[in-house]
């Protein structure tokens, strides 16, 4: 209902003060250079990251298309590993791409990425200093920040006994959830929660820590109903499991949607995360890549992303604008104490890469994942086995 409301209050807004506005989004001069030219651009995003109409939200893509006459080709990917792969591949040119920090130094390092005109992104003003120049992309060149988060522990409260100041990591291998345990399905951010459960770094290199990591995963299997990335949505709303590892705004938007749930900041620390727009070298239409990355930076189009996504934002323009009740959300905006306990992923060395890989795909080839329907099964063979001795038993007895 609140997207419903605030997407109709933008809408209306647009409207009634386009001519007002001293503001970008409503330059035609930069807008509609691009019209009726018949031209597109090609978008590769995070799944559920853009309000896109549903549920009364503002279209942000039909919206730009309106405006400039260009269209927006959008798909979407479940994971920065995903969309590293179908990069370094090929076949689709995409101008646009939404990864986060360590991938963006990644794909810096291996020339996947072009640096931005920021000539033709006059919104960028918009984004706060201290979400510029970051370690990832230390001279600003590469990408412009779009959202930033931390990851941590969504759960049933009707199905989890423990207080929410009592759930930490060490929850994720309790066997009494076994079966009811929900897995990030990608390798840095489930070793990162071994890594937080053993107080290690999340950037660790060191080769016997990151096997201690797999080992302590390993032992988890068993305890896990499955590996999920988007899926997390259904199964948590659904009740289908009892505790899961999200990023904070996609928890919250679950939350929206089954108030049973909760949201939890592990205190002995979490992944503290910034996701960047960027453009793709092998890019054909760079200027309308930087166009949308224009209009995505617009406070009020980064303030229409911000809620409906329930992200945090970095646009100083947006934060501006919004609601007090969406600054004091602490699972959106976390005090700085819990964020000083977070750490943010540095892009790994190739060889930390290779053998996290490695491990990783030794725990999923271990097959001792909890499968729910073994116990029903087996118990069902038990009683049909008495049921055939039984039967066995009296025609004997007839028989003598």
């Amino acid at each position: 209902m609140k997207k419903k409301i605030f997407a109709i209050f933008i809408l209306i807004a647009i409207a009634a003060n386009a001519q007002t506005f001293n503001l970008s989004v409503f330059d035609t001069n930069y807008y509609h250079k691009y019209k009726g030219q018949n031209l597109s651009v090609n978008v590769y995003n995070w799944g559920e990251y853009i309000s896109d109409g549903s549920d009364g939200s503002l279209d942000v893509n039909k919206l730009f298309e309106e405006l400039t006459g260009v269209k927006v080709n959008y798909s979407t990917f479940a994971s920065n590993e995903e969309m590293y792969v179908k990069l370094k591949v090929g076949g689709i040119q995409y101008d646009v791409i939404i990864p986060s920090d360590y991938m963006i130094e990644r794909l810096i390092r291996e020339n996947l990425v072009r640096k931005l005109n920021y000539n033709n992104i006059p919104a960028h003003t918009n984004i706060a200093n201290r979400f510029k120049n970051l370690p990832f992309d230390p001279t600003g060149e590469y990408s412009l920040a779009y959202t930033w988060g931390v990851t941590g522990i969504i759960y049933n409260k009707t199905l989890v006994s423990e207080n929410a100041d009592e759930i930490d990591w060490k929850i994720l291998f309790d066997k009494k959830y076994q079966g009811q345990i929900l897995m990030y399905y990608n390798p840095r951010d489930a070793f990162g929660i071994a890594q937080a459960y053993l107080g290690y770094s999340l950037n660790t290199t060191n080769e016997s820590e990151l096997r201690e990591c797999a080992k302590l995963l390993k032992t988890q299997k068993p305890l896990v109903q499955s590996y999920v990335m988007d899926e997390m949505y259904d199964k948590m709303e659904a009740g289908e499991a009892a505790i899961g590892v999200y990023y904070a705004g996609d928890s919250l938007t679950m939350i929206d949607n089954n108030p049973d749930l909760n949201f939890v900041i592990p205190k002995k620390g979490a992944n503290l995360f910034v996701d960047s727009i960027c453009i793709p070298a092998s890019s054909g239409a760079p200027e309308l890549g930087e166009m949308y990355i224009n209009f995505l930076s617009e406070p009020e189009i980064a303030l229409a992303n911000i809620e409906f996504i329930n992200y945090a934002s970095p646009n100083d323009g947006a934060i501006a604008i919004m609601s007090t009740e969406t600054k004091n959300n602490k699972i959106i905006y976390p005090d700085q104490e819990t964020l000083d306990n977070c750490e943010v992923y540095i892009t790994l060395p190739d060889e930390t890469n290779i053998l996290m890989e490695d491990l990783w795909n030794e725990i999923l080839s271990n097959d001792t994942t909890y499968k729910g329907w073994v116990i029903p099964v087996a118990l069902g063979v038990i009683v049909l086995l008495c049921v055939v001795i039984i039967v066995l038993k009296k025609m004997k007895r007839r028989e003598n």
